[in-house]
């Protein structure tokens, strides 16, 4: 089981932050560092001192960073265009020496397109779908090659579809919960499939849906990397549990519905569940990045457990 930590700093966090966090999970020995790709703060925190670009952060940890993997759950297909994103992501993926991820999502968060004047277009999934077969055909043209594209929402002609990435194969991501488009999807163009913030069950039957697909597009359901995002919250005890739910602002017993918490055996127990089911990688969502003991903690009593 692959544990990678998943930040959301539009909640708060300035890149030095992010740094530290970056660090740390490179020393403690945890699979990568992702992080969300939003521009507006969630719920009832400030969000100070303001947003930091998903891309531009990944940049600087790509040259800060040695052996962690890096990148989004899930970069907003509204953000940018595909053609920018694909540059952008294959050069960041040069300065780590191949170490990226590519997570691409729709994008759902209206207001914070409202706040920065990002258009929002009502045919998101559609437009994701070009997207993803923009960028992989990009990056997959031949040296010496030109890309063409004509679809509804982009058009490209006799791109040099360059740069290339440091990988043969940057590893793309597909998510969510729809149950025909979304599987069918991550089917055609996916090398992961996230679930974010699902029960088991919920996960057991949406992972079925994605390798049924797969199975129907020609592929093994086996291809795919079957992933789930979490919040977590460790605590050696029931105080240092409440402690840290009380610090992101939640409930020690809603936090075990819904996502990993408790002491480091009860978490071992319930990724074991998700294991059963076909998960091999979680994502961990830490809401609070100050809280470095956190980290070590799952490190040395769970992720322990599970190498």
């Amino acid at each position: 089981m692959d544990l990678r930590i998943f930040t959301e700093p539009q909640q708060g966090a300035t890149y030095d932050t992010l740094l530290t966090v970056a660090k740390a999970t490179e020393e403690l020995g945890f699979d990568a560092f992702f992080r969300s790709d939003h521009y507006l703060r969630m719920g009832s925190v400030d969000g100070l001192p303001g947003p930091t670009d998903a891309w531009i952060t990944l940049a600087g940890l790509a040259r800060e960073t040695k052996r962690i993997r890096l990148g989004t759950l899930m970069t907003a297909g509204t953000f940018r265009l595909p053609g920018v994103l694909a540059i952008q992501v294959a050069q960041v993926d040069q300065m780590s020496g191949g170490r990226v991820e590519l997570g691409l999502g729709a994008g759902w968060f209206e207001e914070e397109h409202k706040a920065y004047g990002i258009p929002f277009p009502k045919e998101k999934f559609a437009r994701l779908e070009e997207q993803l077969e923009i960028v992989t055909g990009l990056w997959s043209t031949e040296l010496g090659k030109t890309f063409d594209f004509h679809g509804t929402y982009y058009d490209l002609t006799d791109s040099p579809a360059l740069p290339k990435p440091a990988q043969e194969k940057i590893p793309v991501l597909v998510g969510g919960h729809g149950a025909t488009r979304t599987p069918r999807l991550a089917a055609k163009y996916a090398d992961e499939f996230n679930i974010p913030f699902a029960s088991v069950e919920d996960s057991e039957r949406q992972f079925g849906r994605v390798r049924a697909a797969a199975e129907e597009a020609g592929r093994s359901g086996d291809d795919l990397t079957y992933s789930n995002a979490l919040v977590v919250c460790v605590g050696r005890d029931d105080q240092e549990v409440a402690r840290r739910a009380a610090a992101i602002g939640r409930q020690p017993d809603e936090l075990k519905l819904n996502g990993l918490a408790g002491s480091p055996a009860e978490v071992v127990d319930k990724i074991g569940r998700y294991a059963e089911v076909g998960a091999s990688r979680i994502y961990l969502q830490i809401l609070d990045l100050d809280d470095l003991d956190h980290l070590e903690l799952i490190s040395s009593q769970v992720q322990s457990q599970l190498s």
